[in-house]
């Protein structure tokens, strides 16, 4: 296997319309493009056949099978897999969705989309990122249909907790395991736990394919309403009928355009071949980082302290001490050439959720909302990548 170098460009300037674009020594995330993947996105452009057709339903089952799940429908992104995923369960106008404030704000706006009001819940504290299941009940109200779980950064909730307050109140559970491809709580792969799971795959997931993602579910009903809804609410495929399965098609719902393509299905379906190897990776890295920065000048790893469940590793986050500056510390490491983000601004604050946000108090998510930060992480980092970025956040503590 031949691997496309990739280290050397991200240390040079990229010319952009702008002038030069910032160069990384360490970026956040990078991808790795080798034979296999530019091989199998060949054949399928060289194959005619671009659209929905057999390479995502070889994609479907293998991600079915590696989650052990009955069924997976794979869609254009994880926006559209949550959704879909909502729809599904019956969340529309008048309800409720809960849903963590630290978040993708995705979450929030696609329950927006279903006429559904989002009601932010809170996180348990610097420790734990996940969603708090007392605060969870606490939200809960006579229009409440659903509620949608973070798997933060690839760490599993507290589910045993999040399903007894599920059952108590009859509530659908949908789970946004964007960035917990191979998770596993306790025996259970994250997404399969609740009535269904989404997945992304974004160029920064654990499982990139550059857009994309997947619904899985073992409720054959639940599958039925999310493949009409995938594709306009029709009975029939372009590729049933470019195989002669039918002749025409009915519409019974009213449904969108949520299809994967052939080129994504087939780089995912080599990204899956590679993800427990990845995940794995991933892992040793966030363990130099927890062994190396937690606890040390009153820096704090996310999740440092073993809950007995797998992680996918997704994000490496740290939390800053109280009251330090988080502005000159990114500055200080973009200045070194390491990149960092935050996972992420609380949905609530943002100016068209803060009316929303402000129904409830979200303390544990206020505290942590100013020092969180997201160190780089990817499963080819090199030993001296990850010192890199140890050293500079310690020479940014001090500063």
């Amino acid at each position: 296997m031949t691997i496309t170098p990739r280290l050397d460009e991200r240390q040079r300037p990229a010319a952009g319309k702008n002038g030069p674009e910032m160069s990384w020594q360490v970026p956040l995330s990078d991808l790795l493009v080798d034979d296999e993947i530019e091989t199998v996105v060949r054949n399928v452009v060289r194959s005619g056949w671009w659209s929905m057709g057999a390479g995502v339903a070889a994609f479907e089952d293998e991600f079915a099978d590696f989650c052990g799940a009955k069924t997976a429908l794979a869609v254009t992104n994880g926006t559209a897999a949550l959704h879909l995923a909502l729809l599904a369960v019956g969340v529309g106008p008048e309800d409720e969705v809960i849903v963590p404030s630290l978040n993708f704000v995705a979450a929030a706006n696609v329950i927006g989309h279903t006429g559904a009001t989002p009601v932010f819940c809170d996180i348990r504290g610097g420790e734990d990122l996940n969603m708090d299941p007392e605060d969870v009940e606490a939200a809960v109200t006579p229009r409440t249909r659903a509620i949608i779980v973070l798997h933060y950064g690839g760490h599993p909730c507290d589910m045993e907790a999040i399903l007894e307050v599920a059952a108590r109140h009859d509530l659908a559970v949908v789970e946004d395991a964007a960035h917990a491809p191979g998770a596993r709580w306790r025996d259970q792969m994250c997404g399969t736990i609740g009535n269904v799971g989404c997945f992304s795959f974004f160029s920064n997931k654990n499982l990139p394919t550059g857009e994309g993602g997947m619904l899985v579910t073992d409720d054959g009903d639940l599958a039925d309403r999310i493949r009409r809804l995938r594709s306009h609410g029709m009975t029939t495929l372009t590729w049933d009928r470019h195989r002669g399965h039918a002749s025409s098609y009915d519409v019974v719902a009213q449904g969108f355009n949520y299809r994967l393509d052939e080129m994504r299905a087939a780089i995912g379906r080599v990204e899956l071949g590679r993800l427990r190897e990845r995940n794995a990776a991933r892992a040793r890295i966030v363990n130099r980082y927890r062994a190396e920065l937690h606890g040390v000048r009153g820096v704090q790893m996310a999740f440092a302290s073993a809950d007995g469940n797998s992680s996918a590793h997704h994000l490496a986050v740290l939390l800053l001490p109280e009251g330090h500056d988080r502005d000159a510390f990114r500055g200080f490491l973009t200045s070194r050439g390491i990149q960092t983000s935050v996972h992420y601004p609380p949905i609530h604050t943002f100016s068209y959720y803060r009316t929303l946000g402000a129904r409830r108090k979200l303390p544990a998510t206020d505290a942590v909302a100013d020092r969180i930060v997201t160190l780089p992480l990817y499963p080819h980092m090199t030993d001296r990548d990850i010192a890199a970025v140890t050293e500079c956040v310690l020479r940014a503590i001090t500063r």
